[in-house]
């Protein structure tokens, strides 16, 4: 039986995060200060992971997203892809992705493909260098470059890449964006700001909603919409009308919330399932399997955590409280 929450959204899509680790200090993300880490006996091993994500490829999950922190601070994550490729079936061909923000991923490209990955998200949240390393805290512009070329080679073709857009930051680079994606063929997905950073600094005032990005980009490069619909995907998807490579993706969460056909769920570093990036509540998976649980016992327990997933965020309420942990915990 697949698996499915209590509004019947079926669960297909599931983010793992490897690492609350980071190399960037991104302000949306990660604090200004040094994080509260995890110590090393909390994080779910590979072998943990595999076996609870055979449990999840049971029940119906076909996308695994590798996500962090950083996840490829994760040492011999390769090991961990490979491990993920053999629960591939002739019915569950199981799309395996990692998001990235690209520092360490030139040297690794290669075996990451080899190992079993299908694609690869890059963050990029400026083109330009000095105001990248102002957001990232790294001067690492020229790294994305070289790893969007290194996905290609590879074959981890096409590349999308991330920026978050925020007023005040980097909005006036939407056009740019949009021409990045043109010139080097690749999914540009911008994404409107989120009450995800560990420093409290989000305001509705900085949030560039997606209706705002869409027209500042259909000005000088008109766009067509792809599909009708966003599915159970995050994205408004367009063409550029001209017919140039490449493409842009709108995700407003904010704004246009997308929850009623959400079928993601999250486990974190720490073994913690998440049925929403805005939970206040997580449910432990780690210990239960760290305890003997059996197979049965630890289904069990995905079931009724899925049960129990938000029927949306609450973001726009007046009462709305932040998530319990930050982006870099929760993972992408």
């Amino acid at each position: 039986m697949k698996l499915k929450d209590s509004y019947e959204r079926e669960i297909r899509d599931l983010r793992i995060s490897l690492t609350d680790r980071c190399n960037f200090r991104c302000f949306y993300c990660l604090p200004s200060s040094k994080p509260t880490l995890n110590q090393k006996a909390n994080i779910l091993t590979f072998e943990e992971i595999a076996d609870l994500s055979s449990i999840f490829v049971e029940l119906g999950i076909d996308k695994i997203r590798l996500t962090g922190g950083e996840p490829l601070l994760r040492k011999n994550i390769t090991t961990l892809i490979a491990m993920l490729a053999k629960l591939r079936t002739s019915t569950n061909r199981l799309d395996i992705a990692l998001t990235t923000n690209g520092y360490l991923f030139p040297e690794t490209a290669f075996e990451l493909r080899a190992a079993g990955l299908d694609r690869v998200t890059l963050s990029l949240d400026s083109l330009r260098r000095e105001r990248f390393t102002e957001i990232t805290g790294v001067d690492g512009l020229d790294k994305v470059y070289e790893s969007i070329e290194a996905a290609k080679r590879v074959g981890l073709d096409p590349v999308k890449i991330n920026a978050v857009v925020v007023r005040g930051r980097n909005e006036d680079e939407l056009a740019d964006f949009a021409g990045f994606a043109r010139d080097y063929n690749v999914k540009m997905r911008l994404i409107e700001f989120m009450p995800l950073d560990s420093d409290d600094n989000w305001r509705r005032d900085l949030v560039v909603t997606g209706r705002e990005m869409f027209n500042s980009i259909n000005v000088q490069f008109p766009l067509e919409l792809i599909g009708t619909t966003r599915g159970s995907g995050t994205s408004w998807r367009y063409r550029f009308r001209d017919g140039a490579p490449g493409e842009i993706g709108i995700i407003a969460p904010v704004s246009e919330m997308f929850c009623g056909q959400c079928s993601r769920i999250r486990l974190t570093a720490d073994g913690q399932i998440r049925t929403c990036l805005f939970s206040r509540v997580e449910h432990d998976l780690r210990e239960a399997k760290r305890e003997g649980a059996t197979r049965a016992e630890l289904i069990g327990l995905i079931r009724a955590a899925v049960e129990k997933k938000e029927p949306r965020h609450y973001i726009n309420d007046p009462d709305f409280e932040p998530a319990s942990r930050s982006m870099s915990f929760i993972g992408g």
